[in-house]
């Protein structure tokens, strides 16, 4: 008869935990922190000065006190209730939150900076996400007309017609070989001319006294012309949808922007004057000069707009500077390194002061405009700079192939070399973009009344002379939750298309 051992297991012990110094926070604790008695050392020395800084700041920060009228009020409820305790003056950002935000912009068109800004947010969204339909990118071509008509204001009818030109356009390109482009092509050609010169250049929107200064007669018929041309681009990449049609498309369509905003530009930047503004406001909304821009929204307009305009700028720039063409290449050489040169403060005073003596007597050139070229020259440099380290950095081979392919330059370039170096350059070109959005408050020293230059405004005033780390607190702060998102959004681009090709 077989007996069993009994010292023999016949069934499994359930699994354990390991050891707690062995595993989880506590190990890593040990491995980092305590492995040695000078770790050791340098451990709690660390926690203790870390103990002494925050003991002081957080009961100054969630301490504070908030519903005051004034810093000689905060002082008094600090004397009074808090038994003379250092805390913070919250009161100031409770009082001018909306002009750190908005500068000067009227208050009643609040509403106009948001849309603006949900608009921007949705169109490029599609752009950063590649899992958001494909569709909505006609949205980051018309949101850009509509957000300038959104913060300056004006007339209706420019953004309307732009909008219908590019949705055309799209239509064409889309079903370019099918009926439906045929009839988009005809429409484009008859109606876009036709109603943009009524309803902006012509004299539903100018009236008829102001349509007869002989000015504004050449300027309708420039936007006549303009407007035509992008008909019969757009009818062209119909009939022949080839890179020569394309290419025109594009020309004929930066032509036809500026028709569009032509006469309100000329009006805005004070190198025009309109006997009546009946023509402005009709059909449209309040107009709001750029002096009235301000705060948070002048920073972000002026970062945004840098970051989008100097992408394509920087790509065109490294791509020139490695061209055979002796031109493009010199051109490409010394624009870099000029700019590179000098320091971005010199090319913001160059803007403001420099600029007027190269215009034509009595002519004026609106300053926020002026900041948005020198600011998107200057960091499409950089850019570019970044971009050809990207494009070293790919192997010959990936050249030598794109040849063995039959496939000419741009062909290469667009669809194997820029790909790859742009991937590898991923975190160059968001580093640079968020020194581009911090450096929009040097624009202080020229005049504009960013956060900094609002801040300083602030503490000018009776009611808060003298306050000082509160303002600061909370515009870095501000401005730690748009370069901490640009950030994210690297590292997840990064991720998402893997970079380091594992």
């Amino acid at each position: 008869m077989t007996q069993s051992v009994s010292y023999v297991r016949d069934t499994m012990l359930p699994a354990q935990d390991p050891p707690a110094l062995q595993s989880g926070p506590v190990k890593w604790v040990l491995d980092n922190l305590f492995s040695g008695w000078l770790n050791t050392i340098l451990t709690l020395v660390s926690l203790y000065v870390i103990y002494q800084v925050l003991s002081g700041i957080l009961p100054w920060m969630f301490g504070g006190i908030w519903d005051a009228s004034s810093l000689t009020q905060c002082r008094e409820i600090r004397d009074t209730e808090l038994g003379g305790k250092e805390v913070a003056c919250w009161a100031v950002i409770a009082s001018r939150w909306k002009q750190l935000l908005f500068g000067f912009y009227p208050p009643e068109s609040y509403w106009r900076v948001v849309l603006a800004l949900v608009l921007f947010l949705a169109a490029v969204a599609p752009i950063l996400f590649s899992g958001l339909p494909r569709k909505m990118l006609w949205l980051a071509v018309v949101a850009p007309f509509v957000v300038f008509w959104l913060l300056w204001g004006g007339t209706i009818w420019g953004p309307i017609c732009v909008a219908l030109g590019f949705v055309l356009g799209w239509a064409v390109l889309t079903y370019g070989e099918d009926i439906a482009g045929e009839l988009a092509a005809i429409l484009g050609a008859i109606l876009i001319p036709i109603l943009y010169w009524l309803f902006l250049a012509g004299p539903l929107a100018r009236g008829i006294a102001d349509f007869s200064s002989p000015i504004l007669g050449f300027s309708s018929v420039i936007s006549l012309v303009g407007a035509t041309m992008a008909a019969a681009g757009i009818y062209l990449v119909t009939r022949r949808s080839s890179e020569i049609g394309a290419t025109l498309l594009a020309i004929v369509a930066i032509i036809m922007w500026w028709a569009v905003v032509d006469p309100y530009l000329l009006v805005r930047f004070g190198l025009l004057e309109f006997a009546s503004g009946a023509g402005l406001s009709a059909f449209g909304i309040e107009y709001v000069p750029s002096k009235q821009f301000g705060g948070f929204m002048l920073s972000f307009i002026l970062g945004m707009s840098g970051i989008v305009l100097s992408l394509p700028i920087g790509i065109m720039l490294a791509l020139g500077r490695q061209s055979d063409l002796f031109i493009i290449n010199k051109f490409s050489v010394i624009f870099i390194e000029v700019i590179r040169g000098v320091p971005l403060i010199v090319w913001l005073f160059t803007a403001s002061l420099l600029l007027a003596y190269f215009l034509p007597p009595g002519t004026s050139f609106d300053i926020l405009l002026r900041v948005v070229i020198m600011v998107t020259l200057f960091s499409s440099a950089y850019i570019a700079e970044v971009i050809r380290g990207g494009l070293a950095a790919l192997p010959r081979g990936q050249y030598e192939g794109a040849d063995s392919l039959g496939l000419d330059y741009w062909q290469s370039m667009r669809l194997i070399i820029l790909p790859q170096a742009l991937k590898i350059s991923i975190p160059g070109i968001v580093n640079t973009f968020i020194g581009l959005f911090k450096d929009t408050t040097l624009v202080a020293f020229i005049g504009l009344l960013d956060p900094i230059g609002l801040m300083t405004t602030i503490r000018a005033t009776t009611d808060w002379n003298g306050i000082y780390w509160e303002l600061f607190v909370f515009i870095g702060l501000l401005f730690f939750i748009c370069c901490f998102s640009m950030s994210r959004y690297s590292q997840y681009l990064e991720k998402t298309l893997r970079t380091d090709h594992r």
